[in-house]
């Protein structure tokens, strides 16, 4: 399951109080100050992990604290800082204050690190005031506080390729088919409750990461229809791999359907009409050998003039997906993306 919002609270560690401690033994008639300082309190920190796609392991936990610094002691023995919290994030979270409404940070490399709540620094000993003038000082400071704050976490997925187009379009069949990835598919129609991501393999140890994005429906970007909560999902993709039904079930216009997505996608934002795209025509195994020349000319007639190139496949019996894999693969790599209005034929 994706979960991509999450909620919650951190705390760090207070700092270590400073001792204060007068150095008395047998033989040492001169001793002095040595009260050591505290230790310094942990810190909350945010760091990127490419292994997650997902915040569900944050929602059971959602309180997080890191370890206070411990007091000094005599002998200038100084207190150990506390142990920082670590918290795991998949790429493409963003954080974000929930009392002051500042965005906090957004994590997008593996490896990442965002300090969210600082710990509080150790006080000062008695040691650290002696001086000539002031030989027996009997004064420390307090460890610093500790800071807490509630954060609102929000994933938006980072892949290669997203999937977009109408509920039944095939996308999950088709991305169970490209990767190894096991979304939900049936013989009955039914709609993608939630994003799933997979990893295409090709040859030459290359990979590629596909995202499917749950079917979006006329009235999208206004908030209908299950799509619109994952949206912003799209936003990371580096390109769009359009897909459509070639024989929808309600007997639709394939042509018609291409539009009614676009119109949403350019509603939601306007940068996504300026990313690259790809129309795959799905389902081709519905679509009989002698009859397929004649049935591409009149979707491509219904396009008219819309320059993304145009794919052929079937996420079913597995037809002509290598072939998308690898034009996917050239065109991410590309130095220069150039698109041709032309039908590829797998």
């Amino acid at each position: 399951m994706l979960i991509d919002n999450a909620k919650i609270f951190v705390r760090s560690g207070k700092g270590g109080h400073g001792c204060v401690s007068m150095r008395r033994e047998k033989y040492r008639p001169r001793g002095g100050p040595d009260g050591g300082d505290g230790g310094k309190g942990g810190d909350v920190i945010l760091v990127g992990d490419d292994s997650l796609n997902t915040l569900i392991s944050l929602t059971p936990r959602p309180h997080y604290r890191a370890e206070s610094g411990r007091p000094g002691e005599g002998s200038s023995c100084h207190g150990r800082n506390g142990v920082d919290c670590i918290i795991p994030v998949p790429l493409g979270t963003i954080i974000c204050d929930v009392d002051s409404g500042e965005v906090v940070g957004d994590i997008d490399v593996h490896g990442q690190r965002l300090l969210v709540a600082r710990g509080g620094e150790g006080g000062f000993g008695n040691e650290h005031f002696k001086s000539a003038t002031n030989q027996a000082p009997r004064e420390s400071t307090p460890g610093g506080p500790w800071e807490e704050r509630t954060l609102a976490l929000e994933l938006k997925l980072i892949a290669d390729v997203g999937l977009v187009g109408l509920p039944n379009a095939g996308k999950s069949t088709l991305l169970g088919s490209m990767s190894r990835a096991h979304p939900r598919v049936a013989a009955y129609p039914f709609t993608t409750l939630s994003p799933n991501l997979g990893t295409a393999e090709l040859p030459g140890h290359r990979r590629l990461v596909v995202a499917d994005i749950p079917g979006l429906i006329e009235g999208a970007a206004e908030g209908a229809g299950l799509g619109h909560d994952f949206l912003r999902h799209i936003e990371r993709t580096r390109v769009l791999l359009h897909v459509l039904d070639v024989d929808p079930m309600d007997g639709s216009d394939p042509s018609e359907n291409y539009r009614v997505i676009r119109q949403e996608l350019d509603a939601y934002e306007a940068d996504l009409a300026t990313k690259p795209e790809i129309i795959l025509l799905n389902k081709m195994d519905l679509v009989p050998e002698d009859l397929r020349e004649e049935f591409l000319s009149q979707i491509e007639s219904g396009l008219g003039t819309t320059e993304s190139p145009r794919l052929i496949a079937s996420g079913a019996t597995g037809e002509g997906i290598p072939e998308v894999l690898e034009f996917l693969w050239k065109l991410l790599n590309a130095p220069q993306r150039t698109f041709k209005n032309s039908t590829e034929v797998s």
